[in-house]
């Protein structure tokens, strides 16, 4: 039996791992505008000004919270698959797929795109997770 060490060691992993540093590095550079919901933020940052609904940060947090509802059950799955070992060129085809249409789908609904843009991308992110999940039944059944 491996043990979790050898786990974290594995290039699977760090190809995972990178991967969620990048999306993670992405979308906090995605959120700098100054506009805040709550006046308690805004007083702190700048004054009440800044307390006002902005169409552009509605949107981004619409997109932030899509995100979060993909990526952290993908992490989970990643997680696991990676520990069943699996081919390194496969993974990081799984991982690679995912990781770019996932960006595709945030920047579809950042900057408003025709709208077949952000669905073609929702699914194509989600053919590695199928995958992925079919692995991990198959390895344990």
């Amino acid at each position: 039996m491996r043990t979790f060490t050898v786990y974290l060691n594995s290039p699977v992993f760090d190809i995972w791992f990178t991967a969620l540093y990048k999306r993670i590095r992405v979308i906090n550079c995605i959120f700098c505008g100054k506009v805040f919901a709550n006046p308690e933020d805004a007083l702190r940052h700048g004054g009440v000004q800044y307390c006002r609904e902005d169409p552009y940060v509605e949107r981004c947090r619409r997109a932030h919270r899509n995100d979060m509802e993909n990526i952290f059950p993908f992490l989970f799955l990643g997680a696991v698959y990676s520990l069943t070992g699996p081919s390194l060129a496969v993974a990081r085809v799984h991982f690679l797929v995912f990781f770019l249409f996932r960006v595709v789908h945030t920047v579809a609904y950042l900057c408003a795109l025709q709208a077949p843009t952000r669905s073609v991308a929702y699914v194509i992110a989600q053919v590695p997770c199928v995958s992925m999940a079919m692995q991990v039944l198959a390895a344990v059944a």
